[in-house]
């Protein structure tokens, strides 16, 4: 029986040579040709990758099935940034891309993104269409293509730089003589954030810096305990600012002058406010259910229209779409600006906290104290929680129901944007999501001071066992 292949959040993913074959490659790229040969106006898709094992391969196979069903392919030669392909999409008004990447997953996972034409995540009502096209082509294997003998080959570099460097002001972070360290995590970002510096003249050192399809045996996380490397030659080197994007450069890590790892929550919220300083942009903004509320706090001080979203950023790319908000960002390290991609830019997010660095003059810390004196101090903290079949399904059951209170605090209020969200009367909250593809769930808490922060974060815990 055939594999079935669904599309999360962020496409399908799965771990090579287990269900990332090339037989179910041909079936999910076939599923993909079928929905967008069915589509309206021209038929072009952009075909890319990230540096992960046998990705070539994938993508000259990809390319030689969307052609034998009449859709033509424009391959990216190299690995490439999922925001500059998705900013690709839009400038050559594709149909679509096909992007082979497992993201910040460990090296043995290998995985599909599909973008639409305004270069946004597919949303669900387009994957489940390639999920039927899927499934309707039954057990029967999908026999190997012709090969192409005129390819179309597009370079993404080049124009998604120009963009940045019209949406970063770069000006400002060469005229403050700044020193950056760079991250890459052996990934595709490689050659794009330090290109763009340097031909701006700025300095930057990399760590990282070349091709591993092993990513250095863990995953291309740019999470606290993997950025050691970056913080040494931070350290060596006297920078100001330490930034990292993981294996498809969608997810940002930030790092302050003192070794000090900037939370993804705080780093949406510090630029949310630097935004509306600097551009003056003020017309909306969009977070998941699971980001802080210092979000909240500050769009309710600055008179800014909130969106909250369920966990996905294609609910932010919408927005963004519609020029309806200034930032989106969501806590799992991932953010978009007005007038760039309806997709998580990591890279954007690295530059444009180095240029609030270097206008300001100050560490990350102490704006973010600063931060903290005006709107009030926020301490949200995730944990994964692997859970047993038997508790799973005991969960499951248990989050059907309204809680009246936890953790001898009243619920006031209950939200189901994603998962169960429960708000109390301090402004604590919350928040559980049950993983859809592993017997794992997310727990989320926040806080607003640390003390309570860790109380909050060990009741929570105990209720999903209880």
């Amino acid at each position: 029986m055939a594999t079935e292949i669904k599309f999360g959040t962020s496409g399908w993913r799965a771990i090579v040579a287990e269900e990332f074959t090339l037989a179910n490659v041909r079936r999910a790229v076939t599923g993909i040709a079928k929905y967008v040969a069915g589509q309206p106006g021209s038929h072009r898709v952009l075909v890319g990758r990230d540096p992960r094992f046998l990705g070539e391969m994938f993508v000259d196979e990809a390319a030689r099935l969307l052609a034998q069903h009449g859709v033509t392919p424009v391959v990216i030669p190299d690995a490439a940034p999922t925001p500059a392909i998705a900013y690709g999409i839009r400038e050559q008004k594709a149909s679509g891309g096909i992007n082979f990447t497992a993201s910040h997953n460990p090296p043995e996972y290998n995985g599909i993104k599909f973008s639409t034409p305004d270069g946004a995540p597919a949303l669900p009502e387009t994957t489940s269409q390639i999920e039927a096209a899927i499934r309707a082509l039954g057990d029967a294997p999908v026999a190997q293509a012709k090969p192409l003998e005129n390819l179309q080959k597009l370079d993404v570099k080049p124009d998604y730089l120009r963009r940045l460097g019209e949406l970063v002001d770069f000006k400002t972070i060469r005229s403050a003589k700044i020193k950056i360290v760079f991250d890459p995590f052996w990934g595709a970002a490689r050659g794009y954030t330090s290109d763009v510096l340097r031909s701006h003249g700025i300095d930057v050192h990399c760590v990282h810096d070349y091709r591993d399809v092993l990513f250095g045996g863990h995953a291309p996380e740019p999470d606290d305990h993997l950025l050691g490397d970056a913080k040494k030659k931070m350290k060596e080197i006297g920078a100001h600012i330490g930034i990292a994007t993981d294996g498809d450069a969608d997810r940002f890590g930030v790092v302050d002058a003192d070794g000090t790892f900037i939370q993804p929550n705080y780093v949406i919220a510090l630029l949310f406010e630097y935004l509306i300083e600097t551009r003056g942009w003020k017309n909306g903004v969009a977070k998941s259910v699971a980001t802080t509320n210092l979000i909240n706090a500050i769009a309710e001080k600055q008179g800014v229209q909130l969106y909250e979203t369920p966990v996905g950023f294609k609910y932010i790319g919408e927005l963004i779409i519609k020029d309806e908000i200034a930032i989106g960002g969501e806590e799992s390290a991932g953010l978009t600006i007005r007038g760039h991609v309806p997709e998580k830019d990591g890279v954007i997010a690295g530059l444009l906290m180095a240029e609030m660095v270097a206008r300001r003059g100050r560490s990350i810390g102490e704006q973010l104290k600063d931060l903290f004196g005006r709107y009030g101090s926020f301490y949200p903290v995730r944990e994964n929680f692997r859970l047993t079949d038997e508790v799973k399904q005991k969960f499951t059951e248990k989050v059907k129901k309204d809680p009246q209170e936890l953790a001898g605090q009243k619920v006031k209020q209950v939200v189901r944007t994603d998962g169960l969200k429960l708000i109390f009367g301090d402004g604590s909250w919350v928040c559980y999501r049950l993983s859809g593809t592993e017997p794992v769930v997310r727990v989320y808490t926040e806080a607003r001071d640390q003390q309570e922060s860790a109380t909050l974060t060990e009741a929570a815990k105990d209720w999903v066992l209880q």
